[in-house]
């Protein structure tokens, strides 16, 4: 599919597709949720979340099915599990370090929506941190950087496409909120690029939301 420097020769509708599923099916099943449903209550957040889940389970069938690649092609499976563990533990103290930082220069509280957020079950909201952590991951390091790549684009495009529309993803939060995705955006892609470690992003990733929305709640 690609010649020596890694440019596409023809690229597969179904890599399109998985691209635009990687990058744009969370914003639009998100959002339309904040548009058009007027309260999120139970039902509501488990169907949002049943979505996002058939589309990564949507993008891994591309994968191996349309696409005819490997999961090593989006980094998963390249390392041994426990070194991913061992790396999602420094991606998760890096990640804490910076984002309770910038949480704590802008005053962040989670946004306007935080309120029907607190109000699920805890361990609805420990599925959410996990889901967060696995799908986030899958779309828009593993997937959308490797596929990027593979059409053509550059190291730069192919990592600040991704990139921004994972930040600009949190506006419902406010600036601060943006701001707080870039900075973690930015530490889980530098230890994808370096790593090419799938798993280690998702245990990373799955860390530090765990840590700041489940942690408090076990100890309150």
């Amino acid at each position: 599919m690609t010649n020596e420097r890694g440019v596409a020769n023809k690229v597969s509708p179904a890599t399109w597709i998985g691209l635009f599923l990687s990058l744009f099916a969370m914003l639009v099943i998100r959002y339309a949720f904040v548009f058009f449903v007027p309260e999120m209550t139970f039902a509501w957040v488990i169907l949002k979340e049943t979505l996002i889940w058939v589309s990564a389970a949507a993008l891994l069938v591309i994968i191996l099915r349309a696409e005819y690649l490997p999961l090593r092609s989006i980094g998963l499976g390249t390392a041994r599990w426990w070194m991913s563990i061992l790396w999602g533990l420094v991606i998760a103290v890096v990640s804490a370090a910076v984002v309770g930082g910038l949480a704590y220069l802008t005053g962040y509280g989670h946004g306007p929506g935080s309120a029907a957020f607190e109000k699920l079950p805890l361990w609805l909201i420990t599925l959410i941190v996990f889901r967060a952590g696995v799908v986030e991951e899958l779309f828009y390091r593993g997937y959308a950087i490797e596929r990027l790549r593979m059409i053509g684009l550059g190291r730069f495009w192919s990592v600040t496409i991704p990139l921004v529309i994972f930040s600009l993803g949190h506006w419902s939060g406010g600036a601060a909120n943006i701001l707080i995705a870039l900075a973690a955006g930015i530490i889980l892609t530098g230890f994808y690029l370096w790593r090419r470690d799938l798993v280690a992003n998702m245990i990373g990733h799955g860390l530090v939301d765990f840590v700041a929305n489940v942690l408090p709640k076990l100890f309150s």
